[in-house]
């Protein structure tokens, strides 16, 4: 029997933990056999949305002002996207630029995060270009040193890019070094693995397909535990001045 009343899911003011029991399954507008999970939105105070898209084969995305990052968990997708096309499989990401002409179509069966945000542009700074490309060609670097704890930074850190997408992978027993507090806000899908992670002032065990929003000064820590390494696919905005807003 289930255990009525009871998950791991929890919002509170500053960050959200939602769990697969409590997932909601609805189209976007412009989805064609694909549904979403909408993780986080504005409707949390959210500076950008993420979602799980899963899509049937032939299923395809619908069009978006803003710009768009997808990375692809299982199955396989192409993209089209300013006269460039690529299949993506497992691990496969790719950027496109706000108010650029694409067309993502699922070959088979698929789950892909979604990631979607205005830009905000700099005076004297191009947009970026499109980029499709997979985490295995992106190197790995430890994190304050730690060969244990590895992140890949799946976009380029210039002053183009307004947001970071990286994956960082521990090692069982391997943590963060520090509670972290800063200004950025966080959208964060576990993708292998398992651990503890502090959000404010809660502990909560967390794992594969889990999915965590933390909001600006959100108190925030992270350890492995388990027999198996835990991987995490991360999102924070980056390069803008505060006082830009978003």
């Amino acid at each position: 029997m289930r255990n009525l009343g009871q998950t791991r899911s929890s919002q509170q003011p500053n960050h959200l933990l939602l769990t697969a029991d409590t997932f909601v399954r609805a189209p976007l507008p412009g989805m064609k056999q694909c549904t979403a999970i909408v993780h986080a939105s504005p409707a949390i105070g959210a500076k950008f949305t993420q979602y799980t898209a899963e899509f049937e084969a032939g299923g395809e995305l619908g069009d978006t002002p803003a710009k768009r990052f997808v990375f692809v968990i299982e199955g396989k997708v192409r993209l089209d996207v300013w006269g460039k096309q690529r299949e993506l499989e497992g691990r496969g990401y790719a950027y496109t630029p706000a108010g650029s002409q694409h067309r993502l179509v699922a070959i088979k069966a698929s789950r892909v995060v979604v990631i979607e945000k205005a830009y905000q542009a700099l005076p004297s700074v191009d947009a970026p270009e499109a980029i499709l490309s997979i985490e295995d060609a992106v190197s790995s670097q430890p994190l304050g040193g730690d060969p244990d704890l590895q992140v890949r930074c799946l976009l380029p850190d210039t002053m183009s890019f307004d947001f970071a997408v990286n994956t960082m992978t521990y090692q069982p027993g391997a943590a963060l070094s520090m509670v972290e507090m800063h200004v950025m806000e966080h959208g964060l899908i576990m993708l292998e693995g398992g651990g503890i992670y502090r959000l404010g002032d809660c502990w909560y065990p967390v794992t594969a397909g889990d999915f965590i929003w933390m909001g600006p000064w959100c108190p925030q820590w992270f350890g492995a535990i388990g027999k198996v390494p835990a991987k995490y696919l991360i999102y924070k905005n980056w390069n803008r001045h505060p006082l830009a807003g978003g």
